[in-house]
């Protein structure tokens, strides 16, 4: 008899869920859905076991109840949020990533982050190519020359990328460097309309790059990704060609940040 009620609330195509497993998937379904007959339903758990471990999280704190009813993260589950954000090691996280597609591409790959006005290396990875690219971690080149510039300012609104033109200006560090607000704009928006950016030499002469956003877990592009090469080994095409890889490796990089695609 007990295993027969321990198998009424296993979600559908799973053997009996332990009692941590069911308070792991009340909790994960209570921070997506609000509604009490959603979390039911994206848990596969039956109404009188939802509700019991809902009570017992509310409890301890790591739900709370809006003015509506619906369910919000508790104090609890935002003082934990809180600790674990101070501990993350982002250049940890991306590594193994990072390492996948050296060995697919073959290119060096880097990963920055926002830093004010400028991009700063959080890691580069080289292949086994028998030159280094010119760039080294903790190094800040300018936002408007780098791919991984672009993709970051790709998420800022109209009036951020203005604000930051006025700032640190468009200097040239190429003939191909982008130096009008003009030309950024249409760049950016090419840049949406794709997922990924390009630095078609405009940051160093002959070496080229296609970036991809990386996303924190609100959604911010505070990151990006970038597979490097020279333009003597492969053309702006072929370059071109790799922004599937380093849109892949980038959205895992995102999931493992905590951002969750919504359809």
């Amino acid at each position: 008899m007990v295993n027969e009620v321990e198998n009424q609330d296993a979600p559908q195509g799973t053997g009996a869920v332990s009692a941590s497993e069911k308070t792991l998937l009340v909790l994960e379904a209570a921070m997506a859905h609000p509604r009490f007959t959603d979390v039911v339903e994206a848990t596969g758990l039956a109404k009188a076991t939802v509700h019991r471990i809902l009570a017992t999280l509310a409890e301890r704190g790591f739900v709370a109840t809006g003015s509506d009813g619906g369910y919000l993260p508790g104090p609890k589950i935002l003082s934990l949020a809180g600790l674990a954000l101070q501990r993350i090691d982002i250049s940890a996280i991306c590594q193994p990533f990072v390492d996948d597609l050296v060995d697919r591409v073959k290119c060096t790959i880097h990963v920055g982050a926002a830093n004010g006005d400028e991009i700063v290396y959080l890691i580069r990875t080289d292949s086994d190519k028998p030159y280094k690219m010119p760039s080294r971690v903790g190094h800040a080149i300018p936002m408007h020359s780098s791919g991984i510039g672009k993709v970051v300012l790709s998420d800022y609104s109209a009036d951020a990328v203005a604000r930051f033109v006025a700032r640190a200006g468009l200097p040239g560090r190429t003939e191909h460097t982008i130096t009008t607000l003009e030309d950024l704009r249409g760049e950016l928006a090419h840049v949406r309309s794709v997922g990924y950016a390009l630095d078609r030499e405009e940051n160093v002469p002959g070496v080229a790059c296609v970036a991809a956003p990386v996303r924190d877990h609100t959604g911010a592009v505070k990151y990006g990704l970038s597979i490097s090469t020279l333009t003597l080994e492969h053309s702006l095409e072929q370059v071109e060609a790799m922004a599937p890889e380093a849109i892949a490796a980038a959205d895992l990089i995102s999931e493992a940040l905590g951002y969750h695609a919504r359809d």
